[in-house]
């Protein structure tokens, strides 16, 4: 079969290189794919956005199913205009992407349907949020409704920075029409774990769990990024947590959308605090983590096409989703100014030294070709450096040594990613 990816990040790479062992298929494009992406598969000069295009090239190339790897097309509808033409999809449709497309939506629906999540209220307009920051309890978080390239969330210590908060959110609009709607909800304290599933509109099977590193800086200091490194699993998500949430989160999350009217068809992504009075819902994603796809990934045993078409068919009651008892680490190789301002353009060295290394693996994120066909970087998030081994100590010791083995000028990372475990 042929299998076409939609994106261009670490994700996309780490999808086209699972979707690369099934050996149901014989040919896979990514469009727009990366420099690494490359590698595993065909890239296709499409942008992700354009959707009429997208479909063009799925019809006339024989596209037996399309695989949609970002936030923006799918809230966008992607999976609507692939199906209209008779197209095989895996994502949500556009009415069940809201669930990570608003954080309002979501935030009203965990309400409706009893879902443990912080308490809330949501604004649309800056007196009215101004008002109600004049008599609360800090710290306090606010969250831009829309996307928000996973930024679009800031934690105020101080009414003064609350205030700031909704001047950048909603008038400055730092991050476009994103804000012109604001959730400011309670600060909740706890660890912060990230727990993938796959859903077909009824059923929902969960993956290992992981754990991200949000902030730029070493110690969960400097601002909030896409993420700059992550493990799997959580040393943190105990059975006792796990049963919480399938009782609680999980099953409700999905039989709540169904209930709406908004069947989910793909992966939640779900963003849990573990706080002292038991797991709540941060957010929702409506499709798989950067970089928690490329920890998780690699530690699945299943043929992820065997999945994805279960979640199509509906017949994902029929899987038996499997996981190593290995563990895996990530660590991001950024452009250093990440996630402001950063140059890009720099050749990269030595990613031959992860050729036919076992429990090894470079996942490119913002790379091209340059013209004189070489390697160079082309964003914030540069590359993730991923490492399997058997437990998170020994992958974290194994991930940071391969560091070492790529380079590039402006090259930057945190040098804490999964400290904690050594700790526990």
């Amino acid at each position: 079969m042929k299998v076409l990816v939609v994106g261009s990040g670490g994700r996309e790479h780490v999808i086209c290189w699972k979707i690369s062992q099934s050996p149901k298929v014989d040919k896979i494009y990514c469009a727009p794919g990366n420099a690494g992406i490359s590698e595993v598969a065909e890239c296709v000069d499409i942008k992700a956005m354009d959707f009429d295009n997208l479909v063009k090239f799925a019809k006339d190339n024989g596209i037996d199913l399309t695989v949609v790897g970002m936030d923006d097309p799918l809230v966008g509808g992607i999976v609507d205009a692939f199906e209209a033409e008779g197209l095989r999809v895996f994502g949500p449709r556009k009415n069940a992407a809201i669930l990570e497309g608003s954080k309002a939506f979501s935030k009203d629906l965990m309400k409706k349907y009893n879902i443990p999540t912080a308490s809330y209220e949501t604004f649309t307009s800056p007196e009215d949020a101004k008002k109600y920051l004049e008599t609360s309890k800090y710290p306090i978080v606010l969250k831009a409704d829309g996307l928000a390239l996973g930024k679009g969330v800031l934690i105020c210590n101080t009414m003064e920075e609350a205030m700031e908060g909704v001047n950048e959110l909603m008038l400055d609009k730092k991050f476009g029409s994103a804000g012109n709607t604001i959730v400011v909800e309670e600060f909740m304290t706890g660890r912060e774990v990230s727990v993938l599933s796959f859903v077909d509109g009824n059923t929902i099977k969960i993956m290992s769990s992981a754990q991200d590193h949000k902030r730029a800086k070493d110690g969960d200091q400097g601002l909030n990024t896409g993420g700059m490194g992550n493990f799997s699993p959580s040393p943190f998500y105990t059975e006792e947590v796990d049963e919480f949430c399938k009782k609680y989160i999980y099953q409700a999350t999905v039989d709540a959308m169904k209930s709406e009217g908004r069947p989910f068809k793909g992966v939640i992504f779900f963003g849990l605090m573990l706080t002292p009075e038991g797991p709540k819902v941060l957010e929702y994603n409506a499709r798989f983590g950067d970089p928690e796809a490329q920890v998780v990934l690699p530690r699945m045993k299943n043929d992820i096409v065997d999945v994805f078409e279960a979640c199509i068919d509906g017949t994902l009651d029929k899987i038996d989703l499997q996981f190593g008892d290995d563990a895996c680490v990530c660590v991001v190789l950024a452009s250093d100014g990440y996630p402001l301002e950063y140059k890009k353009g720099y050749e990269i060295f030595g990613m031959e030294n992860f050729k036919d290394k076992d429990d090894y693996f470079l996942f490119h994120a913002g790379t091209k070709f340059n013209e004189e066909g070489k390697v160079v970087t082309n964003g914030g998030r540069v590359l993730g450096v991923t490492a399997l081994g058997k437990d998170l100590i020994d992958a974290r010791a194994k991930a940071y040594e391969a560091t070492e083995w790529v380079n590039f000028e402006n090259k930057y990372m945190r040098h804490d990613i999964g400290r904690s475990i050594d700790h526990q």
